[in-house]
């Protein structure tokens, strides 16, 4: 992408916007972009593109709004193509984290034994559906019961192999696990007065059975016996003309056919089954089992189901039994499953123990992070296997960094004691790990960077510079860094070596947004120095940087007298140019030869002269020397007017320092009911700062000020009467 045209109207705040952003030679741009400018409107409505979301106006909805942006071929951006980096967002988690821990090659060889795994565990679940009643959940249940964890599916059938695959037969059949298991059969199973009916039943049971003919409690009963008739038939065993015999202490009976080994079954079990004894017990149990409608339906299932009833006093082995039962019955489906298990669990452990020794990209955000940016922690990724293997979501640890010990904490914790700067860094974790993902995939993407670096100390100021200096590196990667900061901003302009085009100032006027090409490009206070002689703004710009230089060497004198300039004195209507041309000249070594036209004209008439000229000059043509005459101006026409109103020399002459607010206290409190003269002197202590500082952050708050707003100001100052 060479260029990047931009077309908004009434967008967030945004009256009117038209700037085509050029990338062609360097792929960064920069605005600065006072606050209440832009920036944030800015980036929101970047931020509604990558949504694939309309924008608005919020306070003027009823306005129609226009939203282009397109590159230099007229194609609209791919919203997948932007990403908006907020200044701030306690939320904000990069859905891409996964991608920075993926090995392919081993992520592949687990994913081809699972896939195997998965189709015949499959299998076996859809045979357990029909044997259970159970729509979903099996695989946790199963995992659950022999283990007492949800997640250990392959654990728990390892662990039953051995009895599913034995010779006996399933100890239950045709038993539905859905009409046993509920929430409310299981509270009801493990009350006292149920249990106590159950046992009571169960030793009747055995009673009844230790008299039986043919059956014998703990080895042969009627279940058995059903199993077995079953077996005999489904192998053709008396087709086979073999024949069974039961024998009692009395008797012997051969049985030569089906028909009569389930007669003589079904014989025994009735004459147990409806025992006196045992049915008034059933019917007691009957009677606690009918509370509710699904307990109900349990009591109804078990009536039909009689023979289940004993096995309900150990409702744990009970349901160990019936999942063993299950599995037998879908017994070759499970084998060729715990075959397949068996086969790839050695291959599986080893991808596993590999993955978590894996060098990824995460480690490089990692790295980033820790040698970068300033933080009481460390970090490390806690489930690196399962992110590598099973796309589960990182876990981020934050070890915490004490005197003397270093302590593991979760992030909500860790949180709770961080600054608000430490916090921002730890937001900054999850953008880069945002834009590494999309580095590792080569997605073409243009940043919209809003203030990064506010509230941030030095060092982590400085570490976010370099991070946006390495994404400058890749040649697609584009950035839009918005900074209200204007020291961050030089800084950022220089270390990414932007170009003229590439460094840019926005201002808010009547009609919308302008933005443009940054005026001074290096150090403004240089061009100035050599222009002294033929630019009357640049002369009058240079009193605040010559009287700091005159402070911080000492020269106290040099110091009162340019202060003198500055604020309305004593002297100040005395001071010529030639005073100031001899100032200049001892002061700034390299000007000894300097020659100022009008050396007997006084240089308060010069700051008027300056001043009112820039008052006829467009906005846009006002730069930074145009805005310190302006804001000197002001501020000398209104301390005129408060000493001529207070009219009080011994008071005026005895301030030594912050006259500007001492002389607006004065007048507030002699002239306080002239509220609309107050509001704007107000203004001019709000508007134009003490001092002018050598570097650049300190005037910032002059290049902040519109152009509009410093001009309205003055001409309200030179209306004060």
């Amino acid at each position: 992408m060479k260029k990047l045209s931009v077309e908004l109207e009434n967008c967030y705040g945004i009256k009117k916007l038209n700037y085509t952003f050029n990338f062609e030679i360097k792929n960064v741009n920069a605005i600065y972009s006072p606050n209440g400018v832009m920036k944030t409107s800015f980036a929101r409505t970047f931020g509604d593109v990558s949504k694939n979301v309309e924008s608005k106006d919020i306070i003027f909805p009823e306005e129609n709004t226009t939203r282009k942006i397109t590159d230099e071929s007229g194609t609209e951006l791919n919203p997948e193509s932007i990403f908006v980096i907020e200044p701030y967002n306690a939320d904000y988690r990069s859905s891409k984290v996964s991608m920075l821990l993926v090995n392919l090659i081993l992520k592949e060889e687990y994913e081809k034994i699972n896939i195997r795994l998965e189709q015949k565990k499959l299998e076996l679940i859809q045979s357990l559906k029909l044997l259970t009643g159970l729509k979903n959940g099996i695989e946790e249940r199963i995992s659950k019961v022999f283990t007492k964890a949800e997640d250990q599916f392959y654990a728990a059938i390892s662990r039953v192999k051995g009895e599913v695959l034995d010779e006996r037969e399933p100890f239950f059949q045709n038993i539905e696990y859905a009409k046993i298991f509920t929430d409310k059969t299981a509270k009801l199973l493990q009350t006292t007065e149920l249990r106590t009916k159950l046992k009571e039943y169960i030793l009747k049971y055995d009673e009844l059975l230790s008299n039986s003919k043919f059956f014998k409690s703990g080895v042969f009963n009627h279940t058995n016996a059903s199993t077995i008739a079953k077996n005999l038939k489904d192998n053709g065993f008396f087709r086979a003309n073999h024949s069974v015999n039961f024998i009692s202490k009395s008797e012997r009976q051969e049985i030569h056919n089906e028909e009569q080994l389930v007669e003589i079954i079904d014989k025994e079990k009735q004459e147990i089954l409806n025992n006196s004894d045992l049915i008034r017990i059933f019917n007691e149990i009957d009677k606690l089992i009918s509370v509710n409608d699904e307990v109900r339906k349990f009591r109804e299932y078990l009536q039909e189901h009689v023979e289940i009833l004993p096995a309900l006093i150990d409702i744990d082995a009970f349901e160990d039994k019936l999942w063993i039962s299950y599995f037998k019955s879908s017994k070759e489906i499970f084998r060729s499953l715990t075959e397949e298990y068996e086969t790839g669990k050695n291959k599986i452990e080893e991808i596993i123990e590999q993955a978590r020794n894996e060098a990824t990209s995460w480690s490089e955000v990692i790295d980033i992070f820790n040698q970068r940016f300033s933080v009481p922690f460390k970090l490390s990724v806690g489930n690196q296997d399962d992110v590598i293997l099973k796309a589960t979501a990182p876990i981020v640890q934050f070890e915490f960094q004490g005197s003397k010990i270093s302590r593991t904490v979760t992030e909500s914790d860790l949180m709770a004691v961080l600054s608000i700067g430490e916090r921002r860094a730890l937001y900054l974790l999850n953008i880069i790990f945002e834009v590494e993902a999309r580095k590792r995939s080569k997605v073409k993407t243009i940043f919209v960077i809003d203030d990064i670096a506010d509230s941030f100390d030095y060092k982590n100021k400085y570490a976010i510079v370099e991070y946006l200096k390495d994404i400058s590196r890749n040649d697609f990667f584009y950035q839009i860094i918005l900074s209200h900061n204007y020291d961050f901003f030089r800084t950022v302009s220089s270390r990414l070596d932007m170009k003229r085009e590439n460094k840019l100032n926005s201002e808010k006027e009547e009609t919308g947004i302008r933005i443009k090409p940054e005026h001074y490009q290096n150090n403004p206070f240089k061009h100035w120095k050599n222009n002294l002689h033929n630019d009357n703004s640049m002369l009058i710009s240079s009193i605040p940087l010559v009287r700091n230089i005159a402070e911080y060497s000492g020269d106290d004198e040099v110091y009162s007298v340019l202060t003198s300039l500055l604020h309305y004195k004593e002297e100040t209507e005395k001071l010529t140019i030639k005073n100031l041309e001899e100032i200049y000249k001892n002061i700034l070594k390299d000007k000894t030869s300097l020659k100022l036209e009008n050396p007997e004209g006084k240089v308060i008439d010069l700051i008027f002269v300056v001043a009112n000229e820039t008052l006829g000059k467009p906005n846009d043509e006002l730069n930074l020397e145009s805005k310190i005459v302006l804001s000197i101006a002001i501020r000398m026409k209104a301390e005129m007017y408060m000493v001529s109103k207070i009219d009080n020399v011994v008071f005026w002459k005895n301030i030594t320092s912050n006259q500007a607010n001492e002389l607006l206290e004065k007048y507030k409190e002699k002239f306080s009911s002239e509220y609309d003269i107050i509001q704007i002197l107000e203004q001019v202590n709000l508007m134009t700062p003490e001092n002018i500082h050598l570097n650049s952050f300190m005037y910032e708050p002059i290049l902040d000020m519109s152009n509009h707003h410093l001009k309205t100001l003055y001409k309200n100052v030179l209306g004060l009467k």
